[in-house]
């Protein structure tokens, strides 16, 4: 943990934060301390001030005032994993909710969505929830065989509509806030893989495709991973850029979420005739930059995965009526977004 003290302020942070994340959590402290409380919150008996204080924490606070019943009913019908940093200013699946729900909710949800995904003709409202589910995975089947009741691959959100040629399709979308990076390898980073010989994580793409035993994933974990991507390799041409295993960084997330999305397109079980993937991100969250540019040379940008801002989807919404623009303002205020950013 460390001090800064700014205009008189006392502000306990994480220790590594990079300048974009230090000064979010400056701003969403101040914001915390106008409009909630100035009592900290506190893990592993540190005090934080980004964090709610135990009386707060159970109460949703953090959530935009127009969509707590909404996800409270969500909830009841989906029982998705509420994060256990859920009570902290930076949570990104806080977020996340606030910046789509009020949208889900709203009367022109369809044409407010379309300007993101022009494929997007209107939502498929009898699908999931309305349209929507948040902690998105293939259940029941779980195709990729990596889903237990504490981790495992899912989307943040998953969105059902029908496309231009009415067919049912579904859009899966990652949110990031303030992470400097995206989920990496849990298997590269095991105990158990590092000093084994079997396992090596230095083999190119190709190897890995025809042999998937020497990642610790397939061989220990038996997940489908290294299955899935040997059936759509041609998603990945270009792979021969990255030495080694393409996904033991950040990459590692999109590619399992990519797999998600391609696995459940290809299973007869599944209603939806096209799946893509996208990731919205705080508009000067940079750190994020390279990976999603790695990533998207190692799949020639192929138009199934995109990236956006959360500054797009306000754009998208703004100039609709005075409900989304309370929604907008409050959203710029608390996350720390001017008024024209892009």
């Amino acid at each position: 943990m460390k001090k800064i003290i700014q205009n008189g302020q006392t502000y306990r942070l994480p220790g590594t934060l990079n300048r974009f994340q230090e000064r979010l959590y400056l701003h969403l402290i101040d914001w915390k301390r106008k409009h909630l409380t100035e009592a900290a919150g506190t893990f592993r008996n540190q005090v934080y001030d980004a964090m709610l204080p135990a009386s707060l924490a159970k109460q949703w606070v953090l959530l935009y005032p127009g969509i707590r019943e909404m996800l409270a009913e969500h909830r009841r019908r989906f029982q998705f994993r509420i994060h256990k940093f859920f009570n902290h200013m930076a949570s990104s699946q806080v977020a996340n909710i606030n910046l789509f729900l009020p949208l889900l909710q709203h009367a022109q949800a369809s044409a407010i969505l379309a300007r993101l995904k022009p494929d997007l003709a209107r939502l498929a409202t009898e699908q999931l929830d309305h349209g929507y589910r948040i902690e998105f995975w293939d259940e029941p089947f779980g195709v990729l065989g990596d889903k237990d009741k504490f981790s495992g691959t899912d989307a943040d959100l998953a969105i059902a509509y029908y496309n231009h040629s009415g067919e049912l399709c579904l859009w899966l979308i990652e949110h990031k806030l303030s992470e400097p990076e995206f989920t990496i390898c849990g298997g590269y980073k095991s105990k158990n893989r590092k000093g084994n010989p079997r396992y090596d994580c230095g083999k190119p793409f190709d190897e890995l495709v025809a042999n998937p035993s020497a990642c610790y994933y397939h061989a220990a974990k038996g997940f489908n991973y290294w299955k899935l991507t040997a059936a759509h390799r041609e998603f990945f041409p270009n792979h021969a850029a990255h030495p080694g295993c393409p996904f033991r960084g950040g990459m590692n997330q999109l590619w399992r979420n990519q797999l998600l999305a391609l696995a459940i397109e290809q299973d007869e079980r599944q209603p939806y005739r096209q799946v893509t993937f996208s990731v919205v991100r705080h508009p000067e969250n940079r750190a994020l930059d390279k990976t999603l540019a790695e990533y998207q040379q190692l799949i020639a940008r192929h138009p199934k995965f995109t990236s956006f801002t959360s500054a797009d989807v306000l754009a998208a919404a703004a100039g609709i009526d005075d409900e989304l623009q309370r929604w907008i303002s409050w959203y710029r205020g608390l996350y720390n977004l001017p008024e024209e950013s892009r």
